[in-house]
C-alpha cells in the first residue's frame, strides 16, 4: 500500500512540474488585436493568469504582485466595454417590397446580407418598393433595422 501511495505522489508531483513548464500566460497566447478585443487591464490579465495557474494546481505569482504590477509594453489599451457600439451602421436597399414586419420577417439587402426580425411589429400604410434602410448597432451585439426615422425600429439579427 505504501508503495502505491509513494508512486501516486511521485506521479502527481511530476505532473505538476510538467504542467508548470507548459503554462503560457494569456498575453503570450493572444496577439495584440485579440487582447484589445478582450479589453482586460494589465491587473485583470495578471489576475486571470494567477487563476489559470491555480486551476492547474500551482500558484507561482504572489497575490501581492497583482495589484501594483507594471503594465507590459505590448499590451494595448482595453477595448470598449459596450460591444457593438464601435461598429458602424449598415446602409443598403431592401431587395423587394416592404409592407411591414413582424418577428420572423427576413429582409434581404442588396449587399447580400439577410436580417431577421426578432422583436417589433409594424404594418405600413403604403408598401415601399426597395426602400433604403439602415441597420444600426446597439449595446451587447443587438442590431436594429430602421426603414424611416419616424417609424419604430425592429430588433434584428443577421442570418448571413
Amino acid at each position: 500500500m505504501r508503495r502505491y501511495l509513494l508512486a501516486t505522489l511521485l506521479a502527481a508531483s511530476s505532473f505538476a512540474a510538467n504542467a508548470q513548464d507548459r503554462f503560457v500566460p494569456v498575453e503570450q497566447r493572444l496577439n495584440a488585436a485579440q487582447l484589445a478585443e478582450v479589453g482586460l487591464s494589465a491587473a485583470q490579465l495578471q489576475a486571470l493568469n494567477r487563476v489559470l495557474r491555480d486551476a492547474e494546481g500551482r500558484h507561482t505569482v504572489p497575490v501581492t504582485a497583482v495589484a501594483g504590477a507594471p503594465v507590459p509594453a505590448n499590451v494595448p489599451a482595453p477595448a470598449a466595454m459596450h460591444l457593438g457600439l464601435d461598429e458602424g451602421p449598415v446602409s443598403a436597399r431592401v431587395v423587394g417590397d416592404v409592407a411591414g414586419w413582424e418577428p420572423g420577417t427576413v429582409f434581404t439587402l442588396d449587399n447580400g446580407q439577410q436580417w431577421q426580425v426578432m422583436k417589433g411589429q409594424m404594418t405600413l400604410r403604403k408598401t415601399l418598393q426597395s426602400p433604403q434602410i439602415e441597420v444600426i448597432p446597439g449595446i451587447a451585439g443587438r442590431w436594429f433595422l430602421q426603414v424611416d426615422e419616424d417609424l419604430p425600429k425592429a430588433r434584428v439579427f443577421r442570418l448571413r
